[in-house]
């Protein structure tokens, strides 16, 4: 600074700072916070995130295949007074993007659910029986 523009403030340059008697004083933290970088991109990160993450399309099954899970599934229906265990494959479309994943669960048959095109086991799980890929069980079903 120039002698010159030292000399247009002496008249405030010892005043006390000003004290604002109606707005509250801000606490540090908040006034920190006014010069932390700006996230331009938020959300940015998630969405790569999101990108990248695979799903795989669901396979179509051949004759063969849907007779004899129809069969499992008729023989399941027979015997449900003796809550078959069995393991499920099924595919679970992906809620945000094309395609989704298969899933193997195991419990005990409640009901098939041929209105619905359900099949219930006896933990509440809920399966669309035109998702099912294959069935594997323990017993005669």
């Amino acid at each position: 600074m120039n002698l010159k523009n030292m000399h247009k403030y002496d008249d405030i340059i010892d005043l006390p700072h000003h004290v604002s008697k109606t707005h509250p004083q801000m606490p540090s933290a908040d006034r920190a916070a006014q010069f932390a970088p700006f996230a331009a991109l938020t959300g940015h990160h998630e969405s790569v995130k999101e990108a990248a993450r695979l799903t795989e399309e669901m396979a179509e099954l051949d004759e063969l295949v849907k007779a004899e899970i129809n069969e499992k599934l008729q023989n399941i229906q027979k015997n449900l007074s003796q809550k078959p265990e069995v393991s499920i494959t099924y595919f679970v479309p992906d809620a945000r993007k094309e395609g989704g994943s298969y899933v193997t669960v195991t419990g005990g048959v409640k009901k098939v659910d041929t209105y619905k095109k359900i099949l219930l086991l006896t933990d509440g799980t809920s399966i669309p029986l035109d998702k099912i890929a294959g069935i594997e069980g323990t017993g005669h079903f």
